[in-house]
Order: C-alpha cells, then structure tokens, then sequence
C-alpha cells in the first residue's frame, strides 16, 4: 500500500499547460510559464499540482496521444525545464503529480510505427483484428462518437486497429505481458525523477475482457466488455505491487461510468489498487443519457448525487471543473451579478465535502465558459467529431451548435486569465485557443487586489479545512436536500459543523433546526435567510465551546 496518506489532507490544483502561461510569446504555455507561477500557487495552498500531459505529442488529443512517454514537448520545453519545474516545486513544498495514459498511445509512437512495418513484436502490442466477413470485427462504437476500428496495414489483409478514442490513439493489447513490463517501466522513470504519483487516464477501460459484439445503445455499444473488467482489476493490483508500492506516492484513476459498488472496488484498501478515484456521476446530473444532452440545471439532483458517493465511499475525490468539463460556476448557477458569490459557494462546498479537493485552473477566479462564436473557433477534436455525427442525424446547425457551445472541453480549455493586459497576462502573441473577452475584469490581478474576492475566499476555506480535524477526518451526514438550499453535518470526536449550501438566485430560508456559531460564509454579515448562492459553516450550538 502507498507508504503515508498525505494526499489524504492535500488541495489539488490541476493545470492545463497549454493554457496556463506561456514564457516565450508562441501563444503556447509552457512549463517555465508554470515555474514562474510558483510563488501564486504556494500563496494559494496548493500542496499538490496535476500537470496534464506534458510528453511528447502530435497534439491529435491535446497531449492525450503520447508518441514518447519519456521525453517533453517541444512546445512545452526541455526534460531540463521538468527537472527545474520538479525541484522549484519541491523547494515550495509543492508535489507534482503526471498524468498517466496508459489505454492507448499516439499512433506516432515508436511502437506502432514498428507495428506498422510488420514487426510482429509490436503489432502484438496493440488490439489488431481481423474483419468479420467483410465487415468490422465488432460493432462497438467509441467515446468520441467515431467508430472505434481503423484499417491497418494491407487492405488484403482485412485487419482492423482498435481506438476507443481518436483514430490516432490506438489502443494497447494489455493481454500482453511486454505490455505491462513497458508501462512499469514508464511508470518508474517519472517516479525515480521524483513526481509523487499519477491521474491515470481512463483507466477503468485499459482492459477488454472480450471482442464480442455489444449491445446497442444511443452511445458507446459494447462497454460491457471493457468497463471495469477482471482483467483490469489484476493489472492495477499488479502494478500498486511491482510499482507503487516503492515510492511514497499515490493513484487517482479516471474511472468512466462507474457506480458506487464499482468504485468501492476500485478503492477498497484490502484490494490495494488505485488511492482514489474520480467518478462522473454528479457530472451527469444536467444531461440526458450523453453529456451533449443538457437539461436544465437541477440542484436537488446535484445533491443527491453528491450524497449518494459521501455515504457510499470512505473516500471521494471532490472536484466541480477539469480540462473536460463545462466551467462549473456557468453551469451551475447563473453566472453575471453572481458570478462572484457563486463561485464561492462551490469552492466552500467542494473543501466542505469528505475527501481530497481537486481544484482547476481558474476556478479560483471564476473564470467562466468560453466565448465561442462558431465550430471554427474550437479546437477540440471530440466536439468535431461530434458536429458530424450530429450532422449525420439529420440534426440542424442552430441545433449542433447549441450543444456544441454548451458542452465542448474548450469551455475549461480557454487560457488563463492573469491580468487586464494584452493577451490576458497569458502570452504576448497570439494565443492558441481564444480567450474569453471577459479578461479584462476577470483575472487574478483583479481579483488579488480585492480583499473580498473570490482567491481570499479560497485560501481561506483551504487554511480552515487543513486546521480542522472535522473537515478532514470527519463523518457526512446528510441533513437537508431541498429545491434549492443543501445542508450536510461533518462530524469528529463529538465536535460537528454544518455546511450549508443556497444554489438560487432567491433567498431562501435556513432548514429548520440548524442554529449556531457562523464559521465562515461568503457573506458579510448575517441575516435570517440565506441570500444568493450563499455559502455558510456553521459550529452547532451543542458543539459550541
């Protein structure tokens, strides 16, 4: 098992390198953009960074196509700029965390390359099958809404590659055991360099326990026979043992379309495989079957949702944003005047919850969904993919365009927003992906300079929870789940505090019973009700002293 749990009282802070800020003016970020910003992340509590992919890449996935594992790329800077990055951060007390992928590489890598010229050694390294009477070898379809098989070498020969993702993402063959010796090896150079773990992508799925024909559904036929499979649970046993086991670090998988009981199985301590997981179901709770479905936003789903995994796992990874997700203060409140206090509601109760707060780039300035006016201005190859399926369907621009805009991963995606300056602070030249107009009042130097902003609520709930036994060791206790007000009871020892929740534009009244000691709240002052999107900890009077 990991050798110590720090990560168990650690604030997570997740950066996107390619929009977090760039050094050299290519409009680009890149790592001696992050080392600058050091000094900001100390100042806000992080103790660990997740640094999405920085390897070397042909960007068909933004990074999450890996074409050599131990190298960086050139856009993003120098092994040495890694090493520097690792040692200032430690210097700072900051850990740093990669991001593991490890279903599929870039169809660029040396090992498919070496496939494609007909070494048998390597094409045993990805899934390659042979066409069932001219057709495809299996039905499936894929996450990014293409069809998961690609032709492979010679026509004539009928063999297809397998690639759940983009079609330059090919799928490993984890039935191969040069398979499982590579990716330790791998998984041992970043750790012996000094990184204290992984986020391991989409890892629930690295292992098909059968090429059969699926069931058809809307999206994603034949996940019965990769989600969470046997095969996938030996081999995360295997690597805690051969790997983990021998460094102080620790595992957060990406786990798609888990339950309770599947993510317990993940994360049970007796099993000893992944530390912790992050599930998607309270992501879900504003669609319709796939997330390019939107309803309209619905607290008391959110609620129960985030209930259902407090009480069902002993430990929940605790985040609202990441780089594939809509900017939650967009799209769980309704922004404008109360992009502000909105922003504080979820960033109280996100530290409030039992678990390891992940935090994303920008959130601690609320920084909103993009700006985007057409397809043209996106880049993300998934929401491509998804306007020609769309278009397929015989369903109308106005109409692709609204789910495209609503829920395309560019909306997390769009740089950093760090002053009113030219280029947002973000670069001097022109950046990669467009950045939202709204810079010129929403940035960190703005938001710094206000003692009631949005950064000085964040470091204060992160020094409250770190001092608080009851925030991190704490029981949850669901007290209230209403229309629009949650209310939930942490408890340690006897000592309690009430976190307590108002996703409405309206005030609302405070649920009946709860009466005490104002800890901390996103307001000044108190009143009788509770106002819009306020946010307040409460001690109990019974637990008061």
């Amino acid at each position: 098992m990991s050798q110590s749990k720090f990560w168990k009282n650690s604030t997570v802070y997740q950066i996107y390198p390619r929009s977090f800020c760039d050094s050299n003016g290519d409009g680009v970020g890149d790592i001696p953009g992050i080392i600058s910003k050091l000094d900001y992340l100390k100042s806000l509590g992080v103790d660990v960074i997740w640094l999405s992919p920085v390897y070397k890449s042909p960007n068909d996935d933004n990074g999450y196509d890996i074409s050599d594992y131990k190298d960086i790329h050139e856009e993003f800077g120098t092994m040495a700029d890694f090493d520097e990055l690792l040692a200032e951060a430690k210097a700072r007390g900051i850990k740093i965390i990669m991001d593991l992928v490890i279903n599929h590489t870039s169809d660029e890598h040396e090992w498919f390359e070496r496939a494609k010229a007909g070494e048998e050694k390597y094409k045993n390294y990805y899934i390659i099958k042979k066409g069932k009477n001219g057709k495809l070898p299996n039905n499936w379809g894929n996450f990014f809404a293409d069809c998961p098989w690609e032709p492979f070498g010679d026509p004539k020969n009928e063999e297809y590659y397998l690639h759940l993702f983009s079609k330059k993402q090919p799928d490993l063959n984890w039935y191969n055991p040069e398979v499982y010796r590579e990716i330790c090896d791998i998984m041992r150079f970043w750790l012996d360099k000094g990184v204290a773990g992984f986020r391991c992508d989409v890892i629930n799925v690295i292992f098909k326990e059968s090429f059969a024909d699926g069931k058809k559904q809307l999206a994603l036929t034949g996940k019965e026979h990769y989600v969470s499979t046997d095969g996938c649970h030996r081999i995360l046993a295997s690597l805690r043992r051969d790997v983990m086991d021998n460094y102080d670090a620790f595992t957060v998988g990406e786990t798609v379309l888990v339950n309770v009981p599947m993510a317990r199985d993940l994360t049970d301590v007796e099993r000893d495989e992944l530390d912790m997981v992050f599930a998607f179901e309270h992501m879900e709770c504003d669609q319709i079957g796939v997330k390019w479905f939107k309803t309209k936003f619905k607290p008391k789903r959110l609620m129960k949702c985030l209930t259902k995994w407090q009480t069902g796992l002993d430990w929940n990874t605790c985040y609202f944003e990441n780089h594939d997700q809509p900017r939650s203060v967009t799209r769980f409140t309704e922004g404008g005047e109360f992009r502000k206090v909105g922003s504080k509601m979820l960033i109280g109760l996100n530290f409030s919850l039992r678990g390891t707060p992940f935090f994303y780039q920008g959130q601690e300035i609320g920084m909103t969904n993009g700006a985007f006016n057409s397809l043209d201005e996106i880049m993300d190859i998934e929401s491509h993919n998804v306007d020609k399926m769309a278009k397929s369907l015989g369903i109308i621009q106005p109409f692709r365009w609204n789910l495209i805009n609503k829920t395309s991963r560019d909306n997390a995606r769009t740089p950093m927003q760090w002053s009113a300056a030219e280029g947002a602070g973000f670069t001097s030249g022109t950046p990669w992906l467009k950045i939202h107009p709204n810079f010129t009042e929403v940035n960190v130097e703005n938001d710094l300079a206000d003692k009631d902003g949005i950064i000085a609520f964040f470091k204060r709930m992160n020094e409250f929870k770190k001092s608080s036994d009851v925030l991190t060791c704490g029981s949850f206790k669901s007290l209230h789940e209403g229309r629009s007000v949650y209310a939930f009871e942490r408890e340690y020892e006897g000592e309690k505090l009430i976190a307590i929740c108002n996703f409405s534009t309206k005030r609302a009244a405070f649920p009946d019973g709860i009466i005490g000691e104002r800890i901390i709240s996103n307001y000044y002052g108190e009143d009788k009700k509770l106002r819009p999107y306020e946010f307040v900890l409460i001690k109990p009077e019974e637990t008061k002293k």
